[in-house]
């Protein structure tokens, strides 16, 4: 049974301090790690290496976005593991303006292995967020219901008592509310500052939100020059209290939007 887990943010990323970065899988909106972020994530893995072997954890799960899986890498080379790639814990999109196509979703887990070879595609993504946008409610819904989905299906698949989470900052605030039970959690997170949640002993092993303790949230304290570019659902750009809508990419107008939501009754047959 899974009794704790770590949630990080990225790392610092490139198309902050430089307008001219290409993606390195030519998917757009998915800018690698800027050398401070690349630095960052670096610490972030003699962190998790300072820890005694008890208390380190033994798998990984990450955002299928560059940034998140650059950022697992050296965690993953420093405690000689695996990365699992899960799209349930991918990049919050604000909802497209209606007609002009669909929101950018990275490759299979598969494809991604061509870029890091620490990848194994033998784990696959259980939830699919819409590439039409979310809400601020639908980013916290897909949260609650993509964890309810993904906890008993890791602990069905593994023998993990400790996992590392590697995402977004909307996505990191939404998952540490949905295991603490709390959407309206005041929670900034900085670039590969890291959360820390234990399981209480008195609930089923059967629930999964509301039913874990933080030990941290956010903490910088593991990194060299502390948090940075912290980011809160306070931040966001809101119209008539509604998040503003953001463009789709060109040229997926005719794309289908699928899968979508929860897919563990289709991958408990592969």
């Amino acid at each position: 049974m899974i009794e704790n887990i770590y949630i990080a943010r990225h790392g610092f990323r490139m198309n902050w301090v430089n307008t001219n970065w290409k993606s390195a899988t030519g998917l757009a909106r998915d800018p690698p790690l800027a050398a401070f972020g690349e630095a960052q994530a670096e610490e972030l893995a003699q962190y998790f290496l300072s820890l005694p072997e008890e208390e380190r954890p033994t798998a990984i799960f990450s955002s299928p976005f560059y940034r998140c899986l650059q950022t697992s890498k050296p965690v993953a080379r420093a405690l000689g593991l695996p990365i699992y790639v899960e799209h349930g814990m991918s990049e919050w999109f604000s909802p497209v303006v209606p007609g002009t196509g669909l929101h950018p979703r990275p490759g299979s887990a598969t494809s991604l292995k061509g870029y890091f070879s620490e990848i194994d595609p033998s784990w696959h993504s259980i939830w699919y967020p819409s590439r039409k946008g979310e809400t601020v409610e639908e980013i916290h819904d897909r949260s609650d219901g993509f964890l309810r989905a993904f906890i008993p299906e890791v602990e069905r698949k593994f023998d993990h008592s400790r996992i590392l989470l590697v995402s977004h900052a909307a996505t990191v605030i939404a998952l540490a509310r949905s295991f603490l039970g709390n959407r309206e959690l005041p929670l900034n997170v900085g670039c590969c500052s890291l959360t820390e949640l234990t399981r209480k002993t008195d609930t089923p092993s059967s629930e999964v939100l509301g039913c874990w303790t933080a030990l941290k949230l956010a903490d910088g304290a593991h990194l060299s020059q502390g948090t940075s570019r912290e980011w809160g659902f306070q931040d966001i750009e809101v119209d008539k209290g509604r998040v503003v809508e953001d463009p789709g990419e060109p040229g997926s107008e005719t794309d289908v939007d699928e899968p979508i939501g929860s897919q563990v009754q289709m991958n408990s047959n592969l």
